[in-house]
C-alpha cells in the first residue's frame, strides 16, 4: 500500500503550503509553457515536446515546440521533464461542512469554505461540485468563484438536497442546509422552492446507510422528487448503496448515482438501464476505504504531500491508538472492505460496458474524506480497479466536465479554460505522479507553484 503514494523527494511540506512570489506579481499578456508532456484529457497518448499558450484566461494554443510560434513579450517557463493535464474536476465533494475532526452546521462559514476551496485548488483540484447540504453562503460565494475573484476551486451545487425524517442523511444539519420532506406534497414543494436558487442539481438521500438507520426514503418520494425536479429543468443525483434501489432509481428516471453500487455485483440488466436512460455513475470509490485506511498509518502518511492537507487536530486523531483501533473493529472493517471491493468490481464492468462514469470522492463530507487527497487516492484506486492511468485521468477530466454539462474546462484545446495541473513525471504511466505538484493553473493564472531549487552559491 505505501507504494501507492510515491512522493517526489521534492515536494516537501512548505511547498504544499506556500505559493510562489510569482503569484502575487502582474501576469503577462501572454505566457508559454514549453516543452512539456501534455496529457489533454481526450485519453490519447501523451504528446511530447509541447508548447501551450495561454492568453485571457484561455488556451490559445496547444502544439509541438516547433510549430508553436511564442508572440513578443510571452512569459516563457520551461516544463522540461513534467507533464501538464486538464485540472481534476469533482463532481461529489461536499463545501464547508468538516474542520478539523468536527462536522456539521457549525462549519459552514466563509472562512473554512474559502480554507478548503484553496486546499482542493492547491491539489490541483480545479473545480468542484458540492453535492447537498449547502447553506445560503453558497450563493454568495458561487458567483464569485465562477469571475475567478473568491481564490479557490471554482463550485457548482446541489442546493440543500432532500433527506429522509429519522433517516438519511445520519448527520446533523441546519434547517436551511437539508429537507426532510414527510409527503409527496411537501417534496413537490421542497423541490420547487429549491429551483427558485437555481441550483445545478438536486440531490436526494435514498439508502439506510449499510443498515445503520431505521427508514429508506419510500418511492413515492423521490419519484415526487425526481418528476418535480425535472419539470423545472433539473437534474437529480441519488445516494446509493444497494443494487436494487439504483436500478429503482433509474427506472423512476434519477440522472446521476452519486455512489457506486456496494452491496452486489451489476447485472446485465442493470447496465442496459443505465445505458438506454444515459445515467452518470459516480463510483466514490475511497468513501468506504476512508473508514479504515489512516488508521492503518501507512507511510506516506509522514509526506510532505499529505501532511500539508492534514489539519492538526486529524493528524492527532491519526496517532491516537484508541481511535486506530476502533477505526480497525474487525466486523467493521470487514464490511467496509468488502464494499470497496465490491465497488472497484462494479467499477471496471461498467466503465467496459460503456456506462457514463463521473469522478467524485465525497470529499469534506467527513473529517477523513480529505479535499485534494482524496480525489488523488480516487484516482489509484480506479487504476486498482482495472482502468489504465490515462483511463481515470480523461474519467477526471473531461468526462467529470461532461456530468457538469460544461464545454468550457475538462480537455487541453484551444478555446478552453487554462485549468492546468502540471507535475513531474508521466502519470499516464504511473498515476502517483499525479502527486507530484510542481504548479496549478485556474482560469490562465498560476495559483500555486512549486519553488523552484536554488542553486548553491559559488565561492
Amino acid at each position: 500500500m505505501t507504494t501507492l503514494f510515491r512522493l517526489a523527494a521534492s515536494v516537501s511540506l512548505c511547498a504544499l503550503q506556500c505559493v510562489s512570489s510569482a503569484q502575487a506579481q502582474p501576469a503577462a499578456p501572454i505566457v508559454a509553457l514549453q516543452h512539456a508532456r501534455v496529457i489533454d484529457g481526450q485519453g490519447g497518448a501523451p504528446k511530447l515536446a509541447q508548447t501551450i499558450l495561454i492568453e485571457a484566461g484561455k488556451i490559445r494554443a496547444v502544439g509541438p515546440d516547433a510549430s508553436v510560434k511564442l508572440p513578443a513579450g510571452a512569459r516563457v517557463i520551461d516544463l522540461t521533464g513534467q507533464s501538464v493535464m486538464p485540472g481534476l474536476i469533482s463532481n461529489h465533494s461536499h463545501l464547508a461542512y468538516t474542520d478539523g475532526t468536527t462536522s456539521g452546521p457549525q462549519n459552514y462559514t466563509r472562512e473554512n469554505a474559502l480554507r478548503e476551496l484553496r486546499q482542493w485548488q492547491r491539489y490541483g483540484v480545479t473545480t468542484i461540485t458540492s453535492l447537498g447540504l449547502n447553506a445560503p453562503l453558497f450563493y454568495d460565494l458561487q458567483p464569485l468563484a465562477h469571475a475567478g475573484t473568491l481564490g479557490g476551486a471554482d463550485i457548482f451545487g446541489a442546493d440543500r438536497g432532500i433527506g429522509v425524517p429519522e433517516g438519511a442523511p445520519p448527520m446533523v444539519a441546519a434547517a436551511d442546509q437539508l429537507y426532510r420532506p414527510t409527503t409527496v406534497e411537501e417534496a413537490r414543494a421542497d423541490v420547487d422552492e429549491t429551483a427558485e436558487r437555481h441550483p445545478d442539481f438536486i440531490k436526494v438521500w435514498v439508502d439506510d446507510f449499510h443498515h445503520s438507520i431505521p427508514a429508506k426514503m419510500k418511492p413515492e418520494i423521490y419519484k415526487a422528487v425526481i418528476e418535480e425536479a425535472h419539470a423545472k429543468g433539473l437534474r437529480v443525483a441519488a445516494h446509493v448503496y444497494y443494487r436494487e434501489d439504483a436500478r429503482k432509481l433509474i427506472e423512476a428516471g434519477a440522472d446521476i448515482l452519486a455512489h457506486g453500487v456496494r452491496d452486489e455485483l451489476v447485472d446485465a440488466d442493470l447496465i442496459a438501464l443505465m445505458k438506454r436512460h444515459g445515467t452518470w455513475y459516480i463510483p466514490t470509490l475511497g468513501l468506504d476505504e476512508s473508514f479504515y485506511l489512516y488508521a492503518q498509518h501507512p507511510e506516506w502518511l509522514k509526506s510532505g504531500f499529505f501532511r500539508g492537507a492534514v489539519q492538526p487536530a486529524l493528524a492527532a486523531q491519526f496517532a491516537d491508538p484508541a481511535w486506530q483501533a476502533k477505526a480497525l473493529d474487525p466486523k467493521t472493517l470487514q464490511v467496509n472492505q468488502a464494499s470497496l471491493a465490491t465497488n472497484r468490481s462494479n467499477l471496471l464492468t461498467l466503465y467496459r460496458a460503456g456506462v457514463k462514469i463521473g469522478f467524485g470522492t465525497d470529499s469534506g463530507a467527513t473529517p477523513l474524506r480529505i479535499p485534494g487527497i482524496a480525489e488523488h487516492r480516487e484516482l489509484m484506486l480506479m487504476v486498482q480497479a482495472g482502468l489504465t492511468p490515462l483511463q481515470a485521468i480523461t474519467v477526471a477530466t473531461r468526462d467529470a466536465a461532461k456530468l457538469l454539462e460544461l464545454t468550457d474546462r475538462g480537455v487541453i484545446a484551444p478555446g478552453k479554460r487554462a485549468d492546468l495541473l502540471v507535475v513531474a513525471g508521466d502519470p499516464s504511466h504511473n498515476i502517483t505522479d499525479t502527486t507530484h505538484i510542481r504548479a496549478v493553473w485556474e482560469a490562465g493564472q498560476q495559483v500555486f507553484a512549486v519553488p523552484a531549487p536554488v542553486p548553491p552559491r559559488r565561492n
